[in-house]
């Protein structure tokens, strides 16, 4: 399983580092130590973590006009026998993409896993990063 530092967490919320670490700090999130010492929290948790975040309060939510490419993390993935539907949450955006069993398994894609929503058009595009 896939585990973030504290900075690669805020990064994906879309949060400062701080704020990322007061979350930990309060228990909001949990964190364990990696090998090197270091706070990280694993991937299950953190996409669990930002679908909460996303679903709180609207009173503070940002309006933007951006596009095109939305990091961010897999929140959820739904294989059938031919297609396929990955949500990823990027900061207060959640993105649904429709596309094939063979591209999801061929990605590697697991919900808790860093990932990259490409939008064009009417069209998302998933990469793995």
């Amino acid at each position: 399983m896939q585990s973030y530092t504290i900075g690669q967490a805020a990064r994906l919320l879309g949060v400062s580092p701080d704020t990322a670490r007061r979350w930990a700090d309060a228990g909001r999130v949990a964190t364990h130590r990696d090998e090197s010492g270091r706070r990280v929290i694993d991937g299950k948790s953190l996409a669990a973590f930002s679908v909460e975040l996303a679903l709180g309060d609207d009173d503070d939510a940002s309006y933007t006009s951006a596009r095109n490419a939305f990091p961010g993390i897999v929140t959820g993935i739904k294989l059938g026998d031919i297609a396929a539907q990955v949500t990823i949450q990027a900061g207060p955006h959640r993105l649904v993409s429709l596309l094939t069993r063979d591209a999801v398994e061929e990605l590697g894609l697991e919900v808790g896993m860093q990932a990259t929503a490409r939008v064009k058009s009417t069209s998302v595009h998933i990469d793995r990063t």
